[in-house]
C-alpha cells in the first residue's frame, strides 16, 4: 500500500522517494506514475495556496478605495464651500467693514450743514432756502419738490445741532441722525446720504425723528454717613472753593495733596455756600459729594445770579484730621438727591 504524503512532517512512502540515494536502477512504471501524482498534489496545492491569498487581499484593497472615496468627496466639498465665501463675502459685505469704506466724517458733516438750511424756514426766505437747498440733494429732486417737503407756511428756527449717531448701510450709503433744538424743541433729524467719489448729497426728504426718551435714573444706594469728619471738612471746605472759584493757584496748592494739579474756574463765578455735604465712613481717603452754590459775576462784578452745582471730592487724611484735595469732578448724583 502506498502512503500519501505528508506535508507537515515530510514523511514520505518509499514508493515516492527518488534521487539517487534509493533509485539504483530504472524507475518501475508503478514509481513513475507516483511521482506524477506527487506533481500533481504539489501543483494543486501551490494553486489552492494562491487562490485562498488573493481572495484575503480583496479586503484590504475595498477599505483603501472607500477611504479615497471618502477624502475625494470631501475635499470637493470642501473646495465648493470655499470658493463660493469669497464671491459671498464680498457680494454682501459686513457692517464693520462697510463702515471702514465709508467717510463718516464728510457725511456726518455734510448732514450738519443740510441741517442749517433744512430746520430753518421762513416764507421771507423761502426762495434763498429754496436755492440753498438745491445744493445738497440731485437736480430732480430739487426741481420736483423745491422745499423738501415744506409747504411754505409757518417758520422755524434752529438754535443748535450736533451729529447723535449714523447708520452705515453700505460703501455709499448711510442715514446720519442729527441732534437738534428747533423752535425749543429737541428732536433728531435723520439725514439719508450717498457718497461717491469724495461727493456727498442728500438723497431725498430727511425724517423728524423722536428726541431720545427722559429716563429716571436708580435710586442712589444708602450711604452711611461719618459726622464727625463731615463736621471737619464743612468748616475746612469753604476756603477751597473759594480759592477755587478764583483759580489762584498758590491758594490752590494749600489744600491739594501733593502732586495734585488742579486749574480753578479763574473768576467766572464766587462761592457763596455749600448747601449739602455727603461723607461715608472709610479710611484715609474718601469720595464725597458736595452742593456748592456759586454767584455769577459780571466781568468780576457780582449779580443776581446764583447756581447750584453738585460735585464729586476725593480728598485725603494726611495729618490726623486734616484733610486735603485729590481730586474734583461732576458727581453722579442729582442736585439734592442726598
Amino acid at each position: 500500500m502506498v502512503r500519501m504524503p505528508n506535508f507537515g512532517d515530510r514523511t514520505w512512502s518509499s514508493a515516492y522517494t527518488t534521487g539517487t540515494a534509493r533509485h539504483r536502477g530504472p524507475a518501475s512504471p508503478r514509481a513513475r506514475h507516483a511521482e506524477a501524482d506527487l506533481r500533481i498534489y504539489e501543483l494543486s496545492a501551490k494553486r489552492s495556496w494562491a487562490g485562498a491569498g488573493g481572495r484575503w487581499l480583496i479586503w484590504p484593497l475595498r477599505a483603501i478605495l472607500w477611504a479615497a472615496l471618502i477624502v475625494i468627496t470631501y475635499r470637493g466639498i470642501t473646495a465648493i464651500a470655499l470658493n463660493n465665501s469669497p464671491a459671498t463675502t464680498a457680494a454682501n459685505p459686513s457692517p464693520a467693514a462697510a463702515s471702514s469704506q465709508f467717510p463718516v466724517t464728510l457725511a456726518e458733516a455734510y448732514a450738519l450743514d443740510f441741517g442749517q438750511v433744512y430746520l430753518n424756514f421762513n416764507p421771507q426766505t423761502q426762495a434763498q432756502r429754496e436755492q440753498q437747498l438745491a445744493g445738497f440733494v440731485p437736480a430732480a429732486v430739487a426741481t420736483a419738490n423745491p422745499d423738501l417737503g415744506w409747504n411754505g407756511s409757518g417758520q422755524a428756527h434752529l438754535q443748535s445741532e450736533q451729529v447723535a449717531g449714523i447708520a452705515v448701510q453700505d460703501a455709499q450709503h448711510a442715514v446720519v441722525n442729527v441732534l437738534a433744538m428747533v423752535s425749543g424743541q429737541l428732536m433728531e433729524l435723520g439725514v439719508p446720504v450717498y457718497v461717491s467719489g469724495g461727493s456727498v448729497l442728500v438723497t431725498g426728504q430727511p425724517a423728524w425723528l423722536s428726541a431720545p426718551p427722559v429716563i429716571s435714573p436708580p435710586s442712589p444706594a444708602t450711604v452711611s454717613s461719618d459726622p464727625a469728619t463731615q463736621a471737619v471738612l464743612m468748616n475746612q471746605l469753604p476756603a477751597f472753593f473759594q480759592a477755587y472759584a478764583n483759580g489762584d493757584a498758590a491758594a490752590l496748592n494749600r489744600f491739594l495733596v501733593p502732586g495734585t494739579s488742579l486749574t480753578g474756574l479763574g473768576g467766572g463765578v464766587a462761592f457763596d455756600s455749600i448747601t449739602g455735604l455727603v461723607v461715608p465712613r472709610g479710611g484715609s481717603t474718601r469720595h464725597i459729594t458736595v452742593t456748592v452754590v456759586w454767584q455769577v459775576l459780571n466781568q468780576g462784578n457780582p449779580t443776581t445770579a446764583k447756581l447750584t452745582m453738585t460735585y464729586g471730592v476725593s480728598v485725603v487724611d494726611l495729618q490726623s484730621g486734616k484733610w486735603y484735595v485729590k481730586g474734583i469732578s461732576a458727581s453722579t448724583e442729582a442736585v439734592g438727591g442726598q
